[in-house]
């Protein structure tokens, strides 16, 4: 059918808003098929879209529009009404996105799509509410400024601009690594004070807190520490040698060392937990806990071991008289080897405690050093969940990670695309261009809107060290953006629904069609290179986080083409790259399936694999980890940990319509139970702040791929160490 309208390819059609595109076939005739009319109507409307415009330089859609209008006028004036009333619908809701009156309405009346799109805000408390308020309007107003394709693209669910309630009104940044170093050096301003360099642990994490909070108010994305126990070690000496100075007063010679490292140890425990609780107890100028990442485990020295084992001890103790589990911040703990991988390295005990601390608080999650460095080009933690800067030297060839940037995401509707091509490869590949096309001119404006802010904008990001330089109120914020030390990226969810549109719902053993999934990757990160050489900024490949864009793209798509099996009918989309969360591959099948992805996609990824309750064989999960250390970079551990403070169960509670249920005594009450899921890249607590709906269908619906036979079979690792991935195998850990 559209080989007729192929004729008109090479003419260049104008858009409301000016923007020149292709001419692209599929659309016509989709239009054509949601209107059912015979296949001798469709022919005759499409060879007379032809004969008008054939001659044509260029074609408006304003013209298209009216010559479709007046053929089906004449074919079928039912058809045309309906196709009439889909157009001014479409029309309609650009208006009613745009109007602030509507939008502050639908957050009045508790709209669950404006209340529970971020899973780390609580939408009942006043300066939450007053962030939503702004939020909605924000939305409104940035609609008009986004170019006309880009907005009307987002509004479609073809593509999504993120966090369009801060940008592009205000041109803040996303997510960044904090230059925490260059700061407690140095020194910084906050507000009317200037904060000199610390002369002790305590005072380095309570100016930690304080840095963190202003620039979680400064952008809208996380922000992370790397390296913390490398970090603040220097501080925690002058304390030791506070203390030494002490002993030497009134400790007896042999006593004096061991009498300042006690003392140490103690003032870095109260540090390390008073910034833990600092963090958790911070609201941001957002109205949420600050989305915070620390980074630890290089460390070798006895300070920083300390530091790493603070870390990981308080975490397992829990928040409060209650012990909940700590949402904030993010663990990541870095994993090498030769330093903590195996029983014979020196810091194999810290690696123990990790183990101990993921099957009761979930994190830390793993970051595997030599893999980081291949796929990313520099070891770093992630910038809040999962966003990866690339390795990237200055202008003297010094390697630089703190102090580094994404200046934001625009995600592409990837099982649109699939949907829209009806099984055709060569159609799927033609949409995929079109939907690139959109995605770089979103980029481009994301890129330029940011660099419109001034140092003065935010000062503590740019002018006093946060983002690794410190400019003049007169530089251009380009400085720290261009030649590609900050990023910009093109983000993508829903591989699985791609696959299962052209192969089946059980395609993940299919190589050819494991091949295509890749090949889509490959071409995305193709498109970033090439966006990237072409404008000297860095385009990176993202693996969408999709926290509430798992229920938005699926339910545009439910409607626009109804409820298709394994694909829109169960209520979400796949987190990027991931293995159907419905099936329960075992973790080394999962990981394997994954690993090739993040190659592509090395400006964000993760890796998580679902658990029973592992408190009392962890060394089933340390099975997992060893073998995942030469096969992924970044790895997270969902296990079982929720709590019942009314009958004092442990483990999972049961989904439901109405949240998450104790199995033993039903409670569900928030303040009475601890319930704790892996939102995507990072943990949230459904019952205290509830996740969007298909969210929590996702969550309900995960499998878990560590089955208790295979964790029974699992104490041999106990007697053997090994990391072979064959051998594990044999011993009954792979079934």
């Amino acid at each position: 059918m559209e080989t007729v309208l192929k004729q008109l390819k090479a003419i260049p059609v104008e858009k409301k808003g000016g923007t020149l595109t292709k001419f692209y076939a599929y659309k016509i005739t989709f239009i054509l098929d949601k209107l059912q009319l015979s296949e001798t109507s469709k022919q005759a409307v499409q060879e007379a879209l032809v004969a008008e415009f054939c001659d044509h330089e260029l074609i408006k859609t304003s013209q298209l529009h009216q010559f479709i209008l007046e053929q089906l006028t004449t074919i079928s004036p039912a058809a045309a009404q309906k196709y009439q009333t889909h157009f001014l619908a479409d029309q309609d809701r650009f208006e009613r996105a745009t109007n602030v009156q509507l939008n502050i309405e639908k957050l009045f009346s508790r709209n669950e799509t404006v209340v529970h799109e971020n899973a780390n805000k609580d939408s009942n408390i006043f300066n939450t509410q007053r962030d939503l308020e702004a939020g909605v309007a924000s939305r409104a107003m940035g609609l008009k400024m986004l170019p006309d394709l880009v907005a009307k693209a987002h509004l479609r669910g073809d593509i999504h601009w993120h966090d369009l309630d801060y940008s592009p009104v205000t041109p803040e940044t996303n997510c960044c690594l904090i230059d925490f170093d260059e700061m407690l050096s140095n020194g910084f301003k906050i507000g009317n004070a200037w904060v000199a360099s610390p002369k002790s642990i305590q005072t380095a994490t309570a100016q930690m807190s304080q840095i963190i909070a202003n620039v979680a108010s400064l952008q809208y994305g996380g922000c992370s520490a790397n390296r913390i126990d490398q970090l603040l070690a220097p501080y925690a000496q002058l304390n030791y040698q506070k203390h030494l100075a002490d002993a030497k007063k009134w400790i007896v010679e042999d006593k004096q060392v061991e009498f300042a490292k006690e003392k140490t140890k103690k003032d870095i425990y109260d540090a390390m937990q008073a910034l833990e609780y600092e963090i958790n107890t911070l609201y941001s100028s957002q109205g949420q806990t600050p989305f915070t990442t620390i980074n630890f485990g290089l460390g070798t020295s006895w300070i920083e071991r300390q530091i790493q084992k603070s870390i990981l001890e308080i975490r397992i103790k829990g928040l409060g008289k209650e012990h909940r589990t700590a949402i904030f911040p993010k663990l990541t703990f870095t994993i090498k080897r030769g330093l903590n991988l195996n029983p014979d390295d020196p810091n194999y005990d810290i690696k123990e405690l990790a183990l101990e601390c993921s099957t009761k608080r979930m994190y830390p999650d793993l970051l595997m050093y030599d893999k980081i460095k291949e796929l990313t080009g520099s070891f770093k933690t992630p910038m809040g969940c999962r966003s990866f800067l690339q390795g990237w030297k200055d202008e003297t060839g010094k390697e630089v990670n703190s102090g580094r940037m994404n200046l934001g995401v625009v995600t592409v509707n990837l099982p649109r695309i699939a949907l829209e091509a009806q099984g055709d490869m060569e159609l799927f590949w033609e949409i995929f261009e079109e939907k690139m096309n959109i995605c770089h001119q979103a980029l481009e404006y994301r890129i330029e809107r940011t660099k419109q802010a001034k140092p003065e904008n935010a000062p503590l990001l740019y002018m006093y060290g946060a983002f690794g330089k410190r400019l003049k109120k007169t530089d251009s914020v380009d400085e720290l953006f261009k030649n590609e030390r900050a990023t910009v990226s093109l983000g993508y969810i829903g591989l699985y629904e791609v696959c299962t549109a052209f192969f089946g719902d059980r395609w993940e053993n299919n190589q050819t069609a494991h091949a295509f999934a890749e090949k889509i990757t490959k071409a995305l990160h193709d498109k970033c290179q090439m966006w990237a050489k072409a404008s000297g900024y860095h385009y990176s490949l993202y693996s969408t986080p999709a926290e509430s864009l798992t229920d938005t793209f699926c339910r545009d798509d439910l409607e626009k083409f109804g409820a298709i099996p394994d694909i829109t009918q169960k209520e979400y989309y796949t987190n990027s790259f991931h293995y159907d969360v419905r099936k329960h591959p075992n973790p080394f099948e999962k990981l394997s399936f994954e690993e090739v992805f993040p190659k592509y996609a090395s400006g964000g990824f993760i890796h998580y694999c679902e658990y029973p309750n592992l408190r009392q064989n962890p060394k089933a999960l340390e099975a997992v980890w060893d073998w995942a250390y030469d096969h992924v970079g970044y790895l997270g551990t969902n296990t079982s940990i929720d709590q019942c403070f009314k009958c004092g169960f442990k483990g999972e509670f049961n989904a439901t319509a109405r949240g998450f249920v104790c199995p033993s005594c039903g409670n569900h009450d928030p303040q009475f139970c601890d319930v704790v899921k892996r939102t995507c890249g990072y943990l949230g607590n459904p019952q205290q702040r509830p996740m969007i709906h298909g969210r929590h269908v996702e969550i309900a619906s995960r499998k878990k791929n560590l089955t208790p036979e295979m964790i029974k079979n699992a104490a041999e690792y106990e007697k053997t160490k090994q990391s072979d991935s064959q051998r594990m195998v044999k011993r009954g850990l792979q079934s």
